[in-house]
Protein backbone atom coordinates (compact mmCIF):
# COMPACT_ATOMS: atom_id res chain seq x y z
CA UNK A 1 0.00 0.00 0.00
CA UNK A 2 3.02 2.66 0.99
CA UNK A 3 4.43 1.52 -2.89
CA UNK A 4 0.78 2.86 -4.22
CA UNK A 5 0.59 6.12 -1.85
CA UNK A 6 4.30 6.71 -3.47
CA UNK A 7 3.09 6.57 -7.10
CA UNK A 8 -0.08 8.56 -6.37
CA UNK A 9 1.79 11.45 -4.84
CA UNK A 10 4.04 11.18 -7.61
CA UNK A 11 1.25 12.29 -9.99
CA UNK A 12 1.10 15.70 -7.94
CA UNK A 13 -2.21 14.31 -6.05
CA UNK A 14 -4.51 14.43 -8.84
CA UNK A 15 -4.04 13.72 -12.41
CA UNK A 16 -7.13 15.66 -13.52
CA UNK A 17 -7.45 17.99 -10.48
CA UNK A 18 -5.99 17.42 -6.50
CA UNK A 19 -9.97 18.86 -5.71
CA UNK A 20 -10.48 15.03 -6.95
CA UNK A 21 -8.61 13.42 -4.54
CA UNK A 22 -9.62 12.16 -1.07
CA UNK A 23 -7.90 10.76 1.80
CA UNK A 24 -10.61 7.95 2.08
CA UNK A 25 -12.27 5.43 -0.16
CA UNK A 26 -15.22 7.34 -2.45
CA UNK A 27 -17.60 5.02 -3.22
CA UNK A 28 -19.90 6.47 -6.11
CA UNK A 29 -23.13 4.94 -8.06
CA UNK A 30 -22.91 5.73 -12.38
CA UNK A 31 -25.97 4.90 -13.77
CA UNK A 32 -26.25 5.07 -17.42
CA UNK A 33 -30.06 4.56 -19.35
CA UNK A 34 -29.42 2.78 -22.24
CA UNK A 35 -32.99 3.20 -24.03
CA UNK A 36 -32.44 6.85 -25.23
CA UNK A 37 -30.98 8.24 -28.36
CA UNK A 38 -28.22 10.11 -26.54
CA UNK A 39 -26.26 8.36 -23.74
CA UNK A 40 -27.22 9.71 -20.68
CA UNK A 41 -24.78 9.23 -17.60
CA UNK A 42 -25.76 10.64 -14.04
CA UNK A 43 -23.19 10.23 -10.91
CA UNK A 44 -23.99 10.14 -7.50
CA UNK A 45 -22.17 10.02 -3.78
CA UNK A 46 -23.34 8.59 -0.77
CA UNK A 47 -24.80 11.49 0.14
CA UNK A 48 -26.76 11.83 -2.83
CA UNK A 49 -24.53 14.46 -4.32
CA UNK A 50 -23.70 14.72 -8.23
CA UNK A 51 -20.55 15.50 -8.55
CA UNK A 52 -20.87 15.14 -12.27
CA UNK A 53 -22.89 14.71 -15.37
CA UNK A 54 -22.00 14.20 -18.69
CA UNK A 55 -22.53 15.98 -21.97
CA UNK A 56 -22.71 14.92 -25.93
CA UNK A 57 -23.65 15.89 -28.95
CA UNK A 58 -26.08 13.73 -31.05
CA UNK A 59 -23.43 15.13 -34.26
CA UNK A 60 -20.50 13.63 -32.31
CA UNK A 61 -22.73 10.80 -30.86
CA UNK A 62 -19.86 7.67 -30.94
CA UNK A 63 -16.52 10.21 -30.35
CA UNK A 64 -17.24 12.87 -28.38
CA UNK A 65 -18.16 13.49 -24.49
CA UNK A 66 -17.77 16.24 -22.14
CA UNK A 67 -17.49 15.62 -18.51
CA UNK A 68 -18.85 18.43 -16.25
CA UNK A 69 -18.69 19.31 -12.46
CA UNK A 70 -21.95 19.55 -10.31
CA UNK A 71 -21.97 23.59 -11.54
CA UNK A 72 -21.77 22.90 -15.23
CA UNK A 73 -18.37 23.82 -15.45
CA UNK A 74 -16.37 21.67 -18.13
CA UNK A 75 -14.01 19.11 -16.09
CA UNK A 76 -12.45 16.90 -19.09
CA UNK A 77 -13.29 16.75 -22.76
CA UNK A 78 -13.22 13.01 -24.13
CA UNK A 79 -12.80 12.23 -27.59
CA UNK A 80 -12.03 9.57 -29.88
CA UNK A 81 -9.42 9.25 -32.26
CA UNK A 82 -11.00 8.16 -35.82
CA UNK A 83 -9.75 5.70 -38.04
CA UNK A 84 -7.82 4.09 -35.16
CA UNK A 85 -7.98 -0.10 -34.92
CA UNK A 86 -7.45 0.42 -31.07
CA UNK A 87 -9.89 2.33 -29.96
CA UNK A 88 -7.23 5.17 -28.55
CA UNK A 89 -8.67 7.86 -26.79
CA UNK A 90 -7.62 11.71 -26.08
CA UNK A 91 -8.62 13.29 -23.05
CA UNK A 92 -8.39 17.15 -22.59
CA UNK A 93 -8.46 19.60 -19.99
CA UNK A 94 -11.66 21.25 -19.72
CA UNK A 95 -13.69 21.76 -23.08
CA UNK A 96 -10.33 21.65 -25.32
CA UNK A 97 -9.39 19.35 -28.06
CA UNK A 98 -5.92 20.88 -28.13
CA UNK A 99 -2.86 18.25 -27.61
CA UNK A 100 -1.18 21.17 -24.90
CA UNK A 101 -4.02 20.44 -22.82
CA UNK A 102 -3.36 16.55 -22.98
CA UNK A 103 -3.94 15.09 -19.90
CA UNK A 104 -3.84 11.02 -20.91
CA UNK A 105 -5.00 8.93 -23.59
CA UNK A 106 -5.87 5.28 -23.57
CA UNK A 107 -6.37 2.33 -25.80
CA UNK A 108 -6.72 -1.44 -26.19
CA UNK A 109 -3.29 -3.24 -26.37
CA UNK A 110 -4.78 -5.25 -28.92
CA UNK A 111 -7.26 -5.64 -31.22
CA UNK A 112 -9.02 -9.25 -30.04
CA UNK A 113 -10.10 -9.82 -26.43
CA UNK A 114 -11.32 -12.09 -24.75
CA UNK A 115 -11.38 -9.93 -21.98
CA UNK A 116 -11.60 -6.03 -21.66
CA UNK A 117 -7.74 -4.79 -21.37
CA UNK A 118 -7.13 -0.75 -21.76
CA UNK A 119 -3.48 0.76 -21.35
CA UNK A 120 -3.77 4.35 -19.74
CA UNK A 121 -0.78 6.85 -20.46
CA UNK A 122 -0.45 10.16 -18.88
CA UNK A 123 0.59 13.04 -21.34
CA UNK A 124 4.61 13.23 -20.35
CA UNK A 125 4.80 9.52 -21.30
CA UNK A 126 5.17 10.37 -24.48
CA UNK A 127 7.29 6.85 -25.79
CA UNK A 128 4.12 4.53 -24.06
CA UNK A 129 6.41 1.98 -23.68
CA UNK A 130 4.92 1.50 -20.30
CA UNK A 131 1.53 2.04 -19.07
CA UNK A 132 0.48 4.56 -16.41
CA UNK A 133 -2.73 2.73 -15.43
CA UNK A 134 -4.27 -0.84 -16.43
CA UNK A 135 -7.67 -1.51 -16.75
CA UNK A 136 -8.83 -4.85 -16.47
CA UNK A 137 -12.20 -6.40 -16.42
CA UNK A 138 -15.37 -8.40 -18.02
CA UNK A 139 -17.89 -6.02 -19.73
CA UNK A 140 -20.26 -9.67 -19.98
CA UNK A 141 -19.76 -9.56 -16.03
CA UNK A 142 -20.37 -5.40 -15.99
CA UNK A 143 -17.11 -5.47 -13.56
CA UNK A 144 -13.88 -4.07 -14.21
CA UNK A 145 -10.36 -3.26 -12.05
CA UNK A 146 -8.12 -0.57 -12.44
CA UNK A 147 -4.44 -0.84 -11.59
CA UNK A 148 -1.42 1.17 -11.32
CA UNK A 149 0.74 0.73 -14.15
CA UNK A 150 1.39 -2.80 -14.62
CA UNK A 151 1.41 -3.18 -11.11
CA UNK A 152 -1.23 -5.31 -8.34
CA UNK A 153 -1.76 -2.23 -6.97
CA UNK A 154 -5.71 -1.61 -7.77
CA UNK A 155 -6.79 1.89 -7.63
CA UNK A 156 -10.01 1.58 -8.13
CA UNK A 157 -12.94 -1.30 -8.75
CA UNK A 158 -16.16 -1.13 -10.64
CA UNK A 159 -19.15 -3.51 -10.34
CA UNK A 160 -23.10 -3.90 -12.02
CA UNK A 161 -25.42 -3.43 -9.38
CA UNK A 162 -28.99 -5.01 -11.01
CA UNK A 163 -32.41 -3.36 -9.39
CA UNK A 164 -35.74 -4.03 -10.11
CA UNK A 165 -36.21 -0.43 -10.89
CA UNK A 166 -33.23 -0.58 -13.21
CA UNK A 167 -34.40 -3.64 -15.54
CA UNK A 168 -38.04 -1.59 -15.48
CA UNK A 169 -36.60 1.63 -16.37
CA UNK A 170 -33.29 0.26 -18.84
CA UNK A 171 -30.95 1.85 -16.81
CA UNK A 172 -27.01 -0.02 -16.47
CA UNK A 173 -26.46 0.70 -12.63
CA UNK A 174 -22.20 0.73 -12.13
CA UNK A 175 -20.81 0.61 -8.52
CA UNK A 176 -17.14 2.29 -8.06
CA UNK A 177 -14.93 2.46 -5.31
CA UNK A 178 -12.39 4.73 -5.64
CA UNK A 179 -9.28 4.06 -3.15
CA UNK A 180 -8.02 6.96 -1.01
CA UNK A 181 -5.61 9.60 -2.72
CA UNK A 182 -6.93 8.47 -6.07
CA UNK A 183 -8.90 11.39 -8.62
CA UNK A 184 -12.59 9.68 -9.20
CA UNK A 185 -12.64 12.56 -11.63
CA UNK A 186 -9.89 10.61 -13.98
CA UNK A 187 -11.63 7.06 -12.57
CA UNK A 188 -15.10 8.57 -13.70
CA UNK A 189 -13.46 9.22 -17.26
CA UNK A 190 -11.98 6.25 -17.32
CA UNK A 191 -15.05 4.14 -16.54
CA UNK A 192 -17.17 6.56 -19.42
CA UNK A 193 -14.69 5.58 -22.43
CA UNK A 194 -14.65 1.99 -21.27
CA UNK A 195 -17.97 1.70 -21.72
CA UNK A 196 -18.29 3.56 -25.35
CA UNK A 197 -15.69 1.24 -26.19
CA UNK A 198 -17.89 -2.11 -25.73
CA UNK A 199 -20.85 -0.48 -26.84
CA UNK A 200 -18.89 -0.15 -29.95
CA UNK A 201 -17.70 -3.80 -29.45
CA UNK A 202 -20.88 -5.19 -29.59
CA UNK A 203 -22.55 -3.71 -32.87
Amino acid sequence: MQNHQQQMQGFGGGIIGPQYCAPYNVDLAIVRKVLTLADSFSVTDINGQSPFTLKGSLLTLQDHRVLLDAAGTPVVTLRRKLMTAHDRWHVFRGDSSDMKDLIFSLKRPSLFQLKTELDVFLAHNTEEKVCDFKVKGSWFERSCVIYAGESLNIVAQMQKKDTAQSIMFGKDNYMVTVYPNVDYAFIVALIVILDKINKRQKK
